[in-house]
């Protein structure tokens, strides 16, 4: 997930009519793709009048912007770092909190990681809607960042890529993948957290292959 511009914030908290419509907008994208995404069939998905949808958001590009924004908020609430460990106690705490949210998004969130990849790929067309998903990631590399340095990593900018390289794969492997029928347990994703951060806090220049 690389850095980009910021995408335009909002000045308000959204109503509870757009929440709605962002909400079907991102059931539609995990149930039918991109082409099933219109805004008559969001009208639809969320039970409101012929039209309501386009009031929200007029054209097609603000209403991927608008899912991309729903997207951000409801996987922050399924990663919920405030009931993590704390990642100062070290690898092994780091490994569960990041266990945890990723077994929290296999188990139950699995329409939103398709959404999010449909997302994605439309912004590798749309250089107008890469913003506002970079944005969006943008967060979660910033929270992994913090974590990996409260853990003690000695290249935490260079941990990130890799944390998150191995996260992104992990998904699409169990969600869209040839594992795609098998969600790992949590303990089963806690051991590979830790062989995983045992490699890369060793392997850094200057770490002490004794660190916990």
């Amino acid at each position: 997930m690389p850095s980009s511009s910021d995408a335009p914030a909002s000045s308000h908290a959204p109503s509870p009519r757009a929440v709605a419509v962002a909400d079907a907008a991102l059931r539609l994208l995990a149930e039918r793709g991109m082409r099933g995404l219109t805004h008559r069939a969001v009208d639809e998905a969320a039970g409101l009048p012929q039209g309501s949808t386009s009031n929200h958001a007029r054209t097609r590009l603000a209403l991927l912007e608008a899912a991309v924004r729903r997207l951000a908020e409801r996987e922050a609430g399924v990663l919920a770092p405030g009931e993590m460990a704390s990642a100062a106690g070290g690898r092994a705490a780091l490994g569960d909190a990041l266990a945890l949210a990723l077994h929290r998004y296999l188990s139950g969130h699995r329409e939103l990681l398709v959404a999010r990849y449909e997302l994605a790929l439309e912004a590798t067309r749309r250089p107008e809607l890469r913003g506002y998903f970079d944005a969006a990631g943008r967060g979660f590399r910033e929270l992994l960042r913090a974590m990996l340095t409260a853990a003690g990593s000695p290249a935490p900018g260079r941990h990130v890529l890799a944390l998150t390289a191995y996260c992104d794969g992990l998904m699409f492997s169990c969600v869209a993948g040839s594992y795609h029928a098998e969600v790992p347990s949590r303990d089963e994703l806690r051991t590979g957290f830790g062989e995983l951060l045992a490699g890369l806090f060793g392997a850094a220049p200057g770490a002490d292959p004794g660190a916990r």
